[in-house]
């Protein structure tokens, strides 16, 4: 039995190209895996602060074995309740559109909370050997307007799946599975639901032989 976090960074729901694929792998996993346990995040609906001024004090004075103040206690709270809630999962599964050649700004700001020394990498140790999180492993369902290259030569405007896929290195999680619907708008909808169909198939694919 696994747990599985599945984070979806998307504001329009069912109507969402990458909600629709993560939950195609979601479906096919869990109907062949039915003891598994699912913890969903809609990160709209999560409510996150800024990490703002308390937060940044907080942080350092974490990594400087400071005190921290009442503020800053109450705010590394929250940090640390996120963090536990992530780390407790065995799977990761994102739905992430791309904004702007990014990651939507909800996604950032929670990879922002998440991405704390001493608890999901340590600062100290050797290049590319830094992440706390080693064993697990993610999938991640992509959805862009337009067509990005993929592969060895990355695409200069995607700041997407570069982005997530080096912090997920760094926390250790370099099992990562990926699919790309995609152009979700340059082709008109019927280019986008025959890019979907392919992607979705592609997914349960993965979920079945991947995990």
């Amino acid at each position: 039995m696994s747990k599985i976090l599945y984070i979806e960074a998307s504001p329009l729901g069912d109507d969402s190209y990458s909600i629709q694929a993560a939950k195609a792998f979601l479906d096919a996993r869990m109907a062949d895996n039915p003891d598994d346990e699912l913890d969903r995040i809609d990160l709209f609906d999560l409510d996150l602060p800024a990490f703002g001024r308390p937060f940044a004090k907080a942080k350092m004075a974490k990594m400087f074995g400071q005190e921290l103040g009442e503020e800053e206690q109450k705010a590394w709270e929250r940090v640390e309740e996120l963090i536990t809630r992530f780390k407790a999962a065995d799977i990761y599964v994102f739905a992430v559109p791309m904004w702007n050649f990014g990651v939507p700004h909800v996604l950032k700001q929670y990879i922002d909370f998440l991405v704390q020394p001493g608890y999901t990498f340590d600062p100290s140790a050797p290049k590319g050997e830094t992440g706390l999180l080693e064993g697990k492993s993610a999938f991640v369902a992509y959805a862009r307007g337009g067509e990005y290259k993929d592969g060895q030569e990355r695409d200069p405007y995607d700041f997407q799946k570069s982005y997530l896929e080096a912090v997920l290195g760094l926390i250790g999680i370099k099992d990562v599975q990926s699919v790309i619907v995609q152009p979700t708008l340059a082709k008109g909808p019927d280019g986008a639901q025959e890019a979907l169909e392919a992607v979705k198939k592609q997914a349960c694919e993965l979920a079945l032989s991947q995990y």
